[in-house]
C-alpha cells in the first residue's frame, strides 16, 4: 500500500478550520494598526512588543532555509520540539484507538505526550548495542500505527541510529516516520533534511536549544512535505513564537561561524573528557557519542550522583533507564566545568 497522508489524518482535522487572526488577514507593512485590538500606545519597557508577532515566523523561516536548504514552505517552528511531537500525536492519532511507537531508551517526551493524548505505546526496545531491532518493530506495527520516533543522536545512548535502517523503516511503513536530530550538529552521521523530496513520510525534528545555544529561547524545528507543514501550520495556537524570540533567534541565526566554533570546541572536549574518564577505576564504559553528552557506565551510578550533587556538580542519572542501568548522562561543559567534575570524579575514587 502506497502512502497516503490523508488517510492518516483525525476526521476532525480534515475538516478543521484554523484560527484566522489578524495579522493572518493583512500582510505587509502599514501606517496605522487598528485591527487586532493591541494597545496602541506602545510596552511600558524599552523595545515595544505591543504588536502581534508573525504567526508564520517568515523572517525566521527565510533564514533558516538559507542555512538548511530546504524552502520556507517545508519549515514549521514551534515552541520547542515539544509542541510539534504534541501536534503530530493531536493531528494525526484517534485517542483510545491509535498507536505509536518508540524505541527506548529514548526521549521521554515522546511517552509523555503519548499519555496527555490518550494515544498507546509499543515499546520495541533497542538491542544492546543502540540500534532498531528491525524485526520487531515490524511485528509491532498493525493497522493503527501512525507514528515511529526514532531520536538520532539518541538520547540518552548518545550514539546515531543506523542510516540503512531508518531508511529500510521509511521505505516500508505507512504512517510517518519522525526523526529527531536534535544533536545533529554534533554527528558524523548527516542530516536526513535532505531526504525530503525521497520520503513522503518524513519529519525531522531539530532545534535551537542545543548547538545554538538558545534553550533559553524554546524554538524547535520540523522540517517535512508542504502537506504536512500545512497540518502543522493549521493546528498550531495562532501566535506560537513571540516576538522577542523571533528577533533573538534571527540575530542568532546570523553568528553562524561562532556556533561552528563552539562545535567543534565541544567535540574536541567530548574526546579530551572521553579518554580521561576512561583511566578512572569507577567507570566501567563509556558508550561511543555522536552527541554533546556521553553516557558513562559506573561501578556506583548513585552514589556517585549524590557525590557530585554535593560538590555542585549536576549530571543525569539515568541508571534506572532500560538498558542505561548504571550509567550516568554527562554533558560535556567548557574546559572549566570539564576540570571540576574530573578533579571530584578522581576524589571520589581516592
Amino acid at each position: 500500500m502506497e502512502f497516503n497522508l490523508n488517510n492518516l489524518l483525525r476526521e476532525n482535522i480534515k475538516n478543521l478550520v484554523p484560527y484566522s487572526s489578524a495579522r493572518d488577514e493583512f500582510k505587509g507593512e502599514a501606517s496605522v494598526y487598528l485591527d487586532a485590538n493591541e494597545n496602541s500606545y506602545g510596552s511600558p519597557i524599552a523595545t515595544p512588543f505591543n504588536r502581534y508577532p508573525d504567526p508564520l515566523q517568515f523572517a525566521v523561516k527565510k533564514r533558516i532555509s538559507e542555512i538548511k536548504g530546504v524552502p520556507p514552505r517545508n519549515i514549521f517552528l514551534g515552541n520547542g520540539s515539544d509542541e510539534a511531537i504534541d501536534i503530530l500525536f493531536r493531528a494525526f492519532c484517534r485517542p483510545g484507538i491509535d498507536n505509536v511507537i518508540t524505541v527506548p531508551p529514548t526521549y521521554g517526551m515522546y511517552e509523555v505526550s503519548a499519555n496527555i493524548n490518550d494515544v498507546a505505546i509499543k515499546k520495541v526496545p533497542l538491542l544492546p548495542d543502540y540500534q532498531l531491532n528491525l524485526d520487531e518493530i515490524a511485528a509491532a506495527i498493525d493497522e493503527n500505527t501512525k507514528l515511529i520516533f526514532i531520536c538520532s543522536p539518541n538520547n540518552p545512548t548518545a550514539n546515531s541510529i543506523n542510516r540503512d535502517d531508518i531508511e529500510a523503516i521509511l521505505a516500508n511503513f505507512n504512517g510517518l516516520v519522525v526523526i529527531d536530530e536534535a544533536y545533529i550538529n554534533y554527528s558524523r552521521q548527516k542530516t536526513f533534511i535532505q531526504e525530503l523530496t525521497e520520503y513522503s513520510n518524513l519529519v525531522v525534528l531539530q532545534t535551537l536549544s542545543k548547538a545554538w545555544g538558545l534553550a533559553g529561547l524554546r524554538i524547535g524545528m520540523a522540517f517535512a512535505s508542504e502537506e504536512i507543514i500545512e497540518i502543522f501550520n493549521r493546528v498550531k495556537p495562532p501566535y506560537n513564537i513571540n516576538q522577542a524570540s523571533q528577533q533573538l533567534a534571527l540575530e542568532a541565526l546570523n553568528n553562524i561561524d561562532q556556533v561552528n566554533a563552539w562545535i567543534k570546541e565541544t567535540i574536541y572536549e567530548r574526546e579530551k573528557l572521553v579518554s580521561t574518564l576512561a583511566s578512572l577505576p569507577t567507570v566501567v564504559k563509556i558508550f561511543p557519542s555522536d552527541a554533546n553528552f556521553i553516557l558513562v557506565k559506573t561501578t556506583d551510578a548513585k552514589g556517585i550522583y549524590n557525590y557530585l550533587v554535593e560538590r555542585g556538580i549536576i549530571v543525569r542519572d539515568r541508571s534506572k533507564v532500560e538498558l542505561c542501568e548504571g550509567s550516568l548522562r554527562i554533558t560535556v561543559g567548557t574546559p572549566t566545568e570539564n576540570e571540576k567534575l574530573i578533579e571530584a570524579l578522581k576524589s571520589f575514587a581516592g
